[in-house]
Formats: C-alpha cells, structure tokens, sequence
C-alpha cells in the first residue's frame, strides 16, 4: 500500500535537480538552450505516451516511477556533464 511512496519522494529530489540545471541552461539563452526547449517537450510527450501505454498494460505505480527515476537521473547526469 504504501510502496511507491518512498520512490516517489526520490523521484521529486531527483527532479528538482534537474529542474535547476535546465532552468541554469534556459536561463543562458543561445542554441543550446532552443535545443533543450524542445527536448523538455518532446521528453513530456514521450512520457504522457508511456504512462497511458503502461497502464493499459497494467505496470505498477512503482514500475512507472522507477522508470521516469531512471529518466531523470539520465538527465541530470547528462546537464551536469554539459556544463
């Protein structure tokens, strides 16, 4: 019952991570920052499509929650080694 809750306070401090260091790129301007505009939105339609497809498919809270962890940490690591 209460599984998912613990990854789901993970995924809120992993997110506010990479929140900050996008909002840092955003913030710089130039190509880059076009760049990165265009993958938050492609990433946030990517994820509404996987959230409809794995509860069609009957995935669990935690399995969707680990999934978007894995995504966000992928993020945060990729923003952290740009700049």
């Amino acid at each position: 019952m209460f599984a998912p809750w613990p990854n789901i306070v993970w995924l809120a401090l992993g997110s506010s991570e990479a929140i900050g260091l996008r909002v840092a790129k955003l913030a710089a301007r130039g190509i880059d920052a076009q760049h990165e505009s265009r993958l938050i939105v492609s990433e946030k339609a990517g994820a509404l499509f996987e959230v409809g497809i794995g509860v069609l498919s009957g995935a669990t809270a935690t399995n969707l929650v680990n999934r978007f962890r894995d995504q966000i940490a992928a993020n945060a690591r990729r923003l952290a080694t740009e700049n």
